[in-house]
C-alpha cells in the first residue's frame, strides 16, 4: 500500500523507515527533503542513495493537496483554496506585514461548533483533516510565495485560526506543530506558532502536556449566558472552567500570557458594561485582548460595532493594564477576513444555510 510521506511526523516517519529495514538517519535526510527544500520527487533527493529512492518511489509519494484557486487582496493578503477531496475544499490565508508573515491554516473540512458569528461555522461539517493535508497547506504556500530553501523564511508565524476548531482534530494537530517545529523540518518557534481554540478544556490540557505553543482563545462573551448563545460550546465547558484551564496552559505554555479573541459585533457584545465585565472575568488569567470588528457574510444577522465603540471598548480594557490590540480588517475584499473563511463543505451536520463556494466556480 503506497503511503503519503507528509501524513508523519518525524519519529512516525523514522518508525516508518524501520520498518522497511532503514536506518533513522534516512527518515531524517527525506524530511528534510520535503519540508526544508519542498521536494515531492524522490529522483531529486539525490543525497540518498539510488536503491532507496526507488524503494521510495514504489511504496510511497510524497502529496500535498491541490490548490485550487489563489487570489490576492488589495492589501497583499493572499487566499488559497486546497482542495480536499470528494468535492470538499479548505481555505488558507497568508497575512504579510513589516515585521512578519502569517500563515492562516485550516484544520477541518468545516466545523461542527456552529458558533453564531462565523461563516465556517454556518457552512456545516464534513472531517477533519489529515495531517498531510493540514502541513500541506505551510508546504503549498511557501512553494507559491517562492520558497525553495528551508533557511528562508517568508512564513514566520502560523496560526491555527482557519476553518475549524483544531483541538477536535487533536491527535493530526498535534502531528503538524510538530513538523512546524522541528528544525529538520520548518522549525518555527513555539512561541510563533499558535493554536486557536474556542474552549475545549479537557483538550486544551492534552495540548499543554504533549505540545505547549502560544494559545489564542475565542472568547467572544464576557457571561455564560451570552457566550452559551455566540459560542455554544460554552454549554459545554462554562467560563469559569475555561479561565481554569487557560490558568493551568499557562504553566508549560512558550508564551506568559493567553491571548482572548473577542469579535466585536454591534449591539450585542460590545458595551462598555461587557468591557468592565471580562475585566472581573480575567482577573486571575494573564492576558492579551483582540479584539476583531465583526466581518460579515451573507445570511449573517450581525453587524459590525462602529469604531468609536470598539476603542471606547478597548480603552477601558487598557486602562484597566491589559494589552489590547484591535485587529486591522485584512483581506475582506476576497472573503479571507477572520470569521469569512468558508470553501466548500458537504456538510455532515445537515445544518448548513449560508452559502457555499462551488469548486467549479472558485476555479474562474
Amino acid at each position: 500500500m503506497t503511503v503519503n510521506l507528509l501524513d508523519f511526523d518525524a519519529d512516525g516517519l523514522t518508525a516508518w523507515f524501520a520498518e522497511q529495514g532503514e536506518k533513522p538517519f534516512r527518515a531524517k535526510q527525506v524530511l528534510r527533503w520535503m519540508h526544508r527544500s519542498g521536494v515531492a520527487d524522490f529522483a531529486a533527493m539525490t543525497d540518498i542513495a539510488k536503491s532507496l529512492r526507488e524503494k521510495l518511489k514504489a511504496r510511497a509519494v510524497v502529496a500535498p493537496p491541490a490548490v485550487v484557486s489563489d487570489k490576492v487582496s488589495d492589501d497583499g493578503t493572499r487566499k488559497f483554496l486546497i482542495d480536499v477531496g470528494n468535492g470538499n475544499a479548505v481555505e488558507t490565508v497568508f497575512i504579510p506585514e513589516d515585521d512578519r508573515g502569517t500563515l492562516c491554516i485550516s484544520t477541518q473540512a468545516g466545523c461542527a461548533l456552529d458558533c453564531a458569528f462565523c461563516s465556517t461555522g454556518k457552512q456545516g461539517f464534513n472531517r477533519n483533516l489529515t495531517v498531510a493535508e493540514i502541513i500541506g497547506q505551510l508546504w503549498q504556500a511557501n512553494k507559491a510565495l517562492g520558497v525553495v530553501h528551508g533557511d528562508e523564511r517568508v512564513i514566520s508565524n502560523v496560526v491555527m485560526m482557519g476553518m475549524g476548531e483544531p483541538l477536535a482534530n487533536f491527535e493530526n494537530t498535534v502531528a503538524a506543530l510538530k513538523l512546524m517545529l522541528d528544525d529538520n523540518a520548518y522549525g518555527l518557534s513555539r512561541r510563533r506558532v499558535t493554536v486557536s481554540t474556542s474552549g475545549l478544556v479537557p483538550v486544551m490540557d492534552r495540548l499543554r502536556e504533549e505540545c505547549p505553543v502560544a494559545l489564542a482563545v475565542s472568547l467572544h462573551a464576557p457571561n455564560d449566558k451570552l457566550r452559551d448563545e455566540l459560542v455554544p460550546i460554552n454549554q459545554k465547558y462554562p467560563l469559569k472552567e475555561l479561565m481554569a484551564a487557560c490558568q493551568r496552559y499557562l504553566e508549560k505554555a512558550p508564551r506568559d500570557f493567553i491571548t482572548f479573541e473577542y469579535t466585536m459585533i454591534d449591539g450585542i457584545n460590545d458595551s462598555e458594561a461587557h468591557a468592565r465585565e471580562l475585566l472581573a472575568l480575567v482577573k486571575n488569567v494573564p492576558c492579551k485582548f483582540n479584539l476583531i470588528p465583526f466581518n460579515p457574510f451573507p445570511g449573517s444577522p450581525f453587524k459590525r460595532s462602529p469604531a468609536e465603540r470598539v476603542r471606547r471598548f478597548a480603552d477601558i480594557l487598557m486602562q484597566a493594564g491589559i494589552v489590547t490590540t484591535t485587529r486591522k480588517t485584512r483581506g475582506d475584499d476576497i472573503d479571507a477576513a477572520c470569521g469569512q473563511l468558508a470553501g466548500q463543505v458537504k456538510d455532515k451536520t445537515k445544518r448548513t444555510s449560508g452559502r457555499v463556494i462551488p469548486l467549479m466556480e472558485a476555479r474562474s
